[in-house]
């Protein structure tokens, strides 16, 4: 998910083709075993159709700083109201992509955030999150650094932990920008069934983040491995960075929604955790 315009990433995308669950890193990169303590979460308790909680999430609302659709041509207008994003009363949030005209648009839906409330430099941040479905459709669980404000857009760095694109129901998307690997240069890799889609179950998403390292996992599974020597660019990955869970409808990178395209599309999250490293 970009911060500011971009281009239809065409970096190479490596599909894992996979018989249930398999990693896809290569044989030298093994799982290391780290030890974590949970610093942060949020469980999504609660009764539904409740806000979700102000003191760990704010939102985004409109369509962009540069009224260009959050810099993807994406067409929905963001609010903070219950019918876009609400806890869902069995302990998740639903953030939901309406049809429907709002703010000069013909769709609406939810981009929640941490920033300025919580961000954290290295740890496990992980979610539990199941789809929706749908050409058109972009959730994404993702990360941009805290000092955006002072730097910009791709100098801050972008981690997104999940990208997918709602026509391929089957795969994920696991994503790094900054400066010189941002937009259509951006550093990705794919992970993917055979048997299975995003949309039929939850899975856990997540990044194990070190200072030398960014870890992508799905349901502990890890496919990606990313080291400063893999960057063409500056690492801008050593400093804090905060959360953010939304759902899109349309832009560059998914394209747009076609007429078969089902209304609303939800995406729920069981929970977001983030942990520290302990020895």
């Amino acid at each position: 998910m970009k911060w500011i315009p971009s281009t239809l990433i065409n970096s190479v995308l490596l599909m894992a083709v996979l018989l249930g669950f398999q990693s896809c890193v290569d044989d030298k990169n093994d799982i290391i075993d780290r030890k974590y303590q949970l610093v942060w979460e949020d469980a999504f308790n609660g009764a539904a159709g409740t806000s979700p909680d102000a003191t760990k999430w704010a939102y985004d609302i409109g369509i962009g700083p540069g009224n260009d659709g959050w810099g993807n041509q994406e067409l929905q207008y963001y609010t903070d109201r219950p019918e876009n994003a609400s806890l869902d009363g069995a302990g998740n949030l639903a953030i939901t992509a309406r049809s429907e005209s709002f703010g000069g648009r013909s769709f609406t839906s939810a981009r929640l955030n941490t920033k300025g409330i919580f961000a954290q430099a290295y740890g496990r941040f992980e979610a539990r999150i199941k789809m929706p479905w749908g050409p058109g459709i972009w959730p994404a669980f993702w990360m941009l650094g805290e000092n955006i404000d002072q730097v910009s857009w791709p100098q801050c760095g972008e981690i997104d932990i999940m990208e997918y694109r709602g026509q391929e129901p089957n795969l994920i998307h696991g994503t790094v920008h900054g400066p010189g690997y941002s937009g259509g240069a951006s550093i990705t890799k794919s992970f993917g069934f055979t048997n299975d889609r995003f949309d039929v179950d939850f899975h856990v998403f997540a990044v194990e983040w070190g200072v030398d390292y960014i870890d992508f996992f799905v349901d502990d599974n890890l496919y990606q491995r990313l080291k400063p020597e893999d960057i063409p660019g500056e690492w801008v990955f050593n400093q804090p960075f905060f959360l953010i869970l939304n759902v899109a409808v349309g832009g560059n990178y998914v394209g747009f929604p076609t007429p078969q395209t089902p209304f609303p599309q939800t995406m729920l999250v069981d929970y977001v955790k983030v942990f520290k490293e302990v020895n």
